[in-house]
């Protein structure tokens, strides 16, 4: 991201800051710590005029999103202008300028700037890469590792004047806003390819590729019309009748390293489908459940977390085994297994199947409702054309997709060297505006 900076202009002269991650710095610049610079608020308070949580807060641009979360317990007190640091592991890049006063609801370092500090510059100090990775590697606890304020406090940062502070601030806002702006447009893009692609997934599968072929009604409110020499057959009719649709191991217990792989819900994805990425447990864990050992072919179905993910079965996961958050549906060998992950994961079907899941303490798809869910069946030969066409045109989506999420990253990359360039001095944006405007 380097050559991204090049057009901006660097200060006439550097000093050596004296912290190896900060490199030089502007001659005219201080480097302090910063405890010295914000103050760490621990008043407790219980209104709920606004509170705000780790939920509430997107990561790396500060900004607060509504959620509906039920808050229980005192929280931190805060102030407008304080700023709100996430301080688990997986959240230390959420921070927040506070716009009105409030309640830190969870794991929060609330800071208050003092007079040597604008407030939105020291958002941008912490929203920092360099500075994310430092406390990152400072923190602590097995479970929930998190950072202390003993450490945070005691970092040295750069600090310019207070002018070229709000100057910093206001520079950064605009170009990440224009930044954001291009993110959300390929982020919408990455959407409309989604809908497009389960879009051609459906229709296909519930419909045909002979837009001329005659239709009957399919006598299934959900499903419409087919064409009329396809019939519709519950999904327990296409499987083989000796391995019948079943889910797994209840309780797999701890990973034992080098026990009997088990495949849990999440790993039902292209490329998660695969030893290395599964759990294992122990054989006498196992040995109940041989009866849902996956053989090389069969179809997973996610049927708990991310429901309605479909893969097949590699060789090299033979004779492993699933958990309950996993349905294995072994296809008929008169059927093609293809075609029939694609009419598992068209629309018609996953909706059909999420519908009976609402509602549920645990949401999940039973598997009497998967065995009995119909799939419109067209002759094999027909279901070959299907998929072949499918696995086709799929591809073309996937690597517009994989474009589309590059350019998300490069952008993001951009963005985060913007800012690390901005708040350590590597890049003088005092005049940008006036030659902007000029």
């Amino acid at each position: 991201m380097e050559g991204c900076l090049m057009s901006f202009p660097r200060y006439p002269t550097y000093k050596a800051s004296g912290v190896e991650w900060l490199g030089e710095v502007p001659a005219h610049w201080e480097v302090k710590k910063f405890k010295y610079s914000l103050c760490l608020m621990t008043e407790k308070t219980d209104r709920r005029a606004n509170p705000v949580a780790l939920e509430n807060i997107e990561s790396w641009t500060g900004r607060f999103i509504i959620t509906e979360t039920e808050f229980q317990g005192d929280g931190v007190a805060f102030n407008a202008g304080d700023i709100l640091f996430g301080k688990l592991r997986p959240y230390l890049a959420k921070v927040y300028q506070a716009d009105s006063p409030g309640e830190a609801v969870g794991d929060f370092l609330v800071l208050r700037p003092n007079a040597s500090i604008v407030s939105h510059f020291s958002q941008y100090q912490m929203l920092n890469r360099d500075f994310i990775d430092i406390v990152d590697g400072s923190t602590f606890g097995s479970k929930m590792p998190r950072a202390s304020w003993e450490f945070v406090g005691g970092l040295k940062l750069s600090l310019p004047p207070l002018d070229e502070q709000t100057a910093i601030a206001g520079f950064l806002d605009r170009e990440t806003a224009k930044i954001d702006a291009l993110v959300a447009e390929q982020q919408r893009l990455v959407e409309l390819l989604k809908e497009k692609r389960q879009a051609v997934i459906s229709h296909a599968v519930t419909k045909g590729l002979n837009p001329a072929a005659p239709m009957k009604p399919s006598g299934i409110a959900w499903l419409g019309d087919i064409p009329s020499h396809w019939a519709v057959k519950p999904l327990q009719f296409l499987t083989d009748p000796k391995r019948q649709i079943m889910y797994g191991i209840v309780l797999p217990g701890p990973d034992v390293g080098d026990g009997i792989p088990v495949l849990k819900g999440g790993n039902v994805k292209p490329s998660r489908m695969n030893l290395d990425s599964m759990a294992r447990t122990t054989p006498e864990i196992e040995a109940p459940y041989a009866r849902a050992r996956l053989k090389t072919g069969d179809l997973v179905y996610a049927i708990r977390g991310t429901i309605g993910d479909c893969e097949i079965v590699p060789a090299e996961m033979e004779g492993s085994n699933i958990t309950q958050d996993v349905a294995r549906v072994a296809i008929h060998g008169d059927n093609c297994l293809r075609w029939a992950r694609w009419a598992l994961l068209s629309s018609a079907v996953r909706e059909e199947l999420a519908c009976g899941s609402l509602g549920a303490a645990v949401r999940g798809v039973n598997i009497y409702d998967l065995k009995k869910v119909l799939i419109p069946t067209p002759p094999v030969e027909e279901q070959k054309q299907i998929s072949f066409y499918l696995d086709a045109e799929t591809a073309k989506f996937d690597v517009l997709t994989a474009e589309a999420q590059r350019a998300i990253e490069l952008l993001q990359e951009r963005r985060s060297a913007l800012i690390s360039a901005a708040v350590t001095g590597k890049i003088d944006v005092r005049n940008i505006k006036v030659k902007e405007t000029a």
